[in-house]
């Protein structure tokens, strides 16, 4: 990419991030850019994501993935003030993560957060852990795996965005689940019939909307607790 065209998509970053009522560092702001930059070099070669304009992609990837950020926050915020994390950081399992998305986001965005991203396809973690590598991001780990397959190691919150319906979602990544965790599901527009399937010992607490600057469609958050 040109200089103008990255100054002109680092404008348009830092006015959605801002537009969300999310603060981010210059060196935030840097690492969410180089991000993209690695994404649009590596899509060419291993088809990490359909979109591949980069203004689609700083919109439909990057500012899609920021939305979640400030909840996620707020959710850890909580967690805290009523004693329920303590001593070691949360741990965040991103299934499913393709290029990253929101797992390499998260990692930038809050670095207290160990994140892990997992997916089935080897040349996508393989994305990922080179992003850890170029980005100097010690709490972002790629994991070439199937998560039914993984060792069943406990995340505080596990998220997906695109992954697979709200029922599959949990019922694949609950041995995952630490002892007052949750799932972190982004989605379209509200997933009545999803929500509707899941079982009963899945407690929808919350659905959060999403507004995403520069983005025409709905998105939201479904919060999931095991009951």
């Amino acid at each position: 990419m040109s200089a103008s065209i990255t100054e002109a998509l680092q404008a348009r970053l830092q006015e959605g991030a801002a537009a969300m009522g999310l603060e981010l560092s210059a060196p935030q702001l840097a690492q969410l850019m180089e991000f993209l930059a690695l994404l649009q070099k590596w899509n060419k070669v291993y088809n990490l994501t359909a979109v591949r304009d980069p203004q689609e992609m700083l919109t439909h990837h990057l500012l899609d993935s920021l939305a979640a950020v400030l909840p996620l926050r707020r959710h850890l915020a909580q967690l805290a003030q009523s004693g329920a994390v303590q001593g070691r950081g949360v741990r965040l399992l991103d299934v499913g993560s393709g290029g990253g998305l929101p797992g390499v986001v998260v990692a930038i965005c809050c670095p207290g957060i160990d994140v892990s991203c997992v997916d089935a396809v080897s040349k996508k973690a393989t994305f990922i852990q080179q992003v850890a590598a170029e980005l100097k991001l010690p709490n972002l780990h790629g994991v070439h795996s199937r998560v039914e397959q993984l060792s069943a190691e406990p995340f505080g919150v596990i998220t997906s965005r695109a992954f697979a319906s709200l029922l599959d979602f949990t019922t694949l990544t609950r041995q995952h689940l630490a002892p007052g965790a949750v799932w972190l599901a982004m989605k379209g527009q509200h997933p009545a019939d999803e929500i509707a399937a899941l079982p009963a010992d899945v407690t929808v607490f919350h659905v959060e909307q999403l507004r995403v600057p520069g983005l025409d469609a709905q998105r939201c958050i479904v919060w999931m607790k095991p009951y």
